[in-house]
């Protein structure tokens, strides 16, 4: 009986224990990545494109491109920080995945490297919803659009909210409180294969 009882106490404590470590996991912390899935896949070696090229080189942190879909010309409208424009028609792959319905929220995505962001791993590719994360709301009806303008510091602004964010430290707010919408981003290289999801 005594033995049975110790064995009862040595399973209450290790769900104790187990339930003080489950609930320790829990804090109100902010995923860093959005729920909502654009899974955009962009292959640069076909497409050869100088300015999406530039976002995607890693030896050119602060250099950012934001990418829209054009749908009277069935193609990507690239945009840099830096002054940079292009347009790329889609190939057959480009339209079989239906790229045009996976360009963020509201067709618009911010891409490139972080000048900011070097913890002696190497620069962070990011990849950023153009939409406002303030102003924004996918489930309005009418949707209203709140894009964000770029600069060449790769500052973001909303011209509704006035918010500005910082690109090169992870999208962070310098001017009031917020985040960016952030998406997982790999990219291969300049002329490589680039992925957000």
């Amino acid at each position: 009986m005594i033995h049975a009882i110790r064995i009862l106490f040595k399973i209450t404590y290790a769900f104790i224990a187990a339930a003080c470590v489950l609930l320790a996991s829990c804090t109100s912390d902010h995923y860093t990545y959005s729920s909502f899935h654009c899974n955009l896949y962009i292959d640069n070696r076909t497409h050869q494109d100088p300015t999406l090229a530039s976002v995607m080189n890693p030896m050119s942190p602060g250099v950012f491109c934001i990418i829209r879909y054009l749908p009277n010309r069935n193609a990507y409208s690239f945009t840099s920080n830096q002054g940079q424009n292009s347009i790329s028609n889609f190939d057959a792959k480009d339209t079989e995945r239906k790229n045009g319905t996976r360009i963020g929220m509201n067709n618009g995505l911010i891409v490139g490297y972080a000048n900011l962001s070097d913890d002696g791993s190497g620069y962070h590719f990011y990849a950023f919803d153009v939409q406002c994360p303030i102003c924004f709301n996918y489930n309005a009806i009418p949707m209203r659009s709140f894009p964000l303008i770029l600069n060449s510091n790769g500052i973001a602004t909303c011209n509704n909210c006035r918010r500005q964010f910082n690109l090169n430290t992870g999208g962070n707010c310098i001017n009031n409180t917020g985040q960016m919408t952030t998406y997982r981003a790999t990219t291969g290289g300049p002329l490589g294969v680039l992925f957000i999801n």
